[in-house]
């Protein structure tokens, strides 16, 4: 079933959309608010989501907010922090059942909107600051959250050779942003800075599920009109669309098993006949557990733990990142690169194209299983200003020709090489 998606403006600036799909039994609401990621700004705006999950004027502790939302037959709030291109994005969440579960006929949808509406637009500040023991909790999570990345060092290094792809950039800086600038963070800065991101902050409300989202769309719209907004006008920078030179760094650590990652530019890309194209390309070279770097730099020439690619259609960026033993660095460099190449000559077989445009569907196919990768999917289709559903996306990729993927991976350039490996050159891989 096709899923499509209404969307209203009912603000400055702040925008309801609707995903309806009657197989589900709950409705999920989300008030994402949307800032240009900025080094000054970006830690003060990641602890934020969290503090507000904590409450408000309302119901300024757990024990009244856990009652409030009993009242919604158990509905569910949950708070996150992601990044989508220069965007940081701080999300508030709310889930519930629908009104035709309720025993007494009650509106439990436009009561969601509700309690989700005060808990971002009336918090719990008291004296121009957020509660002092809420806020040390919730510092001291960001703190850990932001220090454990390197503990997971698959994505501490691909986090590292993107910030050094991008340095001087806004896709450099972190979602979270950095410890000691979280450390230096206040209760009242915290406050200032909510009010600031408030007025000026794009706001993105998305309804999905089965029932009505009018409860919840006039909810929202009556709570916005209270609200001052001024958001401040932003254009992303252009995508760099090639690499001139390579860059390469090696860093050593504690790991017992080096990682490398390569970063590549994808080149100019006109329409979406040619990003379907790039996506396509990628999955086809490293996507899938049969695409050709895993085949033939994994499994035959035994190369590496795991290798794969992904693309990013919002950066143009595609990284290819591997579990590799040090002495096989240059080898398996020479075999990633050895394999981009084979793509771009047409080096491959129809089975294998055809089987990477299944695999791609298939994945496409799984979105609307659940409220949340289905309410993801449209927040990115929002952001780059579409509307595609995962179906048109399907067949738009299941139309894409041999000759435009041979074109899509001709425009790649290395850009980056950065490897991640142990200080004493003794590594154990069944360690990692």
């Amino acid at each position: 079933m096709k899923q499509d998606l209404s969307r209203a403006r009912i603000g400055e600036e702040v925008y309801f959309s609707a995903i309806q799909d009657p197989k589900f039994k709950h409705n999920s609401i989300t008030l994402h608010l949307i800032t240009p990621l900025d080094e000054e700004t970006v830690t003060a705006n990641a602890i934020l989501p969290f503090l507000l999950r904590k409450g408000s004027r309302s119901c300024p502790d757990m024990t009244r907010l856990e009652q409030r939302l009993c009242d919604l037959y158990g509905a569910s709030l949950s708070a996150d922090v992601s990044k989508t291109g220069e965007y940081q994005i701080l999300s508030c969440s709310i889930v519930g059942v629908d009104d035709r579960f309720a025993l007494a006929g009650e509106k439990i949808s436009a009561g969601c909107a509700q309690l989700l509406g005060e808990i971002v637009l009336d918090p719990n500040i008291v004296d121009g600051a957020f509660p002092e023991g809420d806020f040390q909790l919730e510092r001291q999570y960001l703190i850990d959250t932001i220090q454990a990345e390197i503990n997971e060092k698959r994505a501490y290094a691909l986090n590292q050779c993107r910030a050094l792809m991008c340095r001087g950039t806004r896709l450099a800086i972190p979602k979270y942003g950095w410890a000691e600038k979280a450390r230096a963070l206040t209760p009242r800065a915290a406050a200032e800075r909510y009010r600031e991101l408030i007025r000026t902050a794009r706001v993105e409300i998305i309804f999905a599920g089965c029932g009505s989202p009018d409860g919840a769309r006039e909810e929202f719209t009556r709570l916005f009109a209270g609200v001052s907004r001024s958001p401040a006008p932003f254009a992303p920078a252009p995508i760099v669309e090639r690499a001139d030179q390579v860059r390469e760094e090696t860093v050593e650590m504690d790991i017992a098993q080096s990682k490398m990652v390569l970063g590549f530019r994808t080149g100019a890309i006109s329409g979406k006949e040619e990003m379907d194209a790039v996506k396509l390309m990628a999955f086809l070279y490293g996507g899938t557990p049969f695409s050709r770097l895993f085949i033939h730099v994994r499994e035959k020439r035994s190369l590496c733990y795991y290798c794969a690619a992904r693309f990013d259609q919002n950066t143009g960026i595609m990284m290819v990142d591997i579990g590799v033993e040090k002495e096989n660095r240059d080898k398996a460099r020479e075999a990633i690169l050895e394999q981009l190449a084979a793509v771009a000559a047409g080096d491959f077989s129809d089975e294998e194209l055809d089987s990477a445009k299944l695999s791609y569907v298939n994945s496409l196919r799984s979105i609307p299983d659940s409220l949340g990768s289905l309410e993801g999917w449209y927040l990115s289709q929002i952001l780059r200003g579409t509307q595609v559903a995962p179906e048109e996306e399907a067949e738009a990729i299941r139309r894409v020709t041999r000759e435009a993927v041979v074109a899509a991976a001709g425009k790649v350039t290395l850009d980056t090489v950065y490897f991640l490996t142990s200080k004493s050159g003794k590594e154990d891989p069944a360690h990692e």
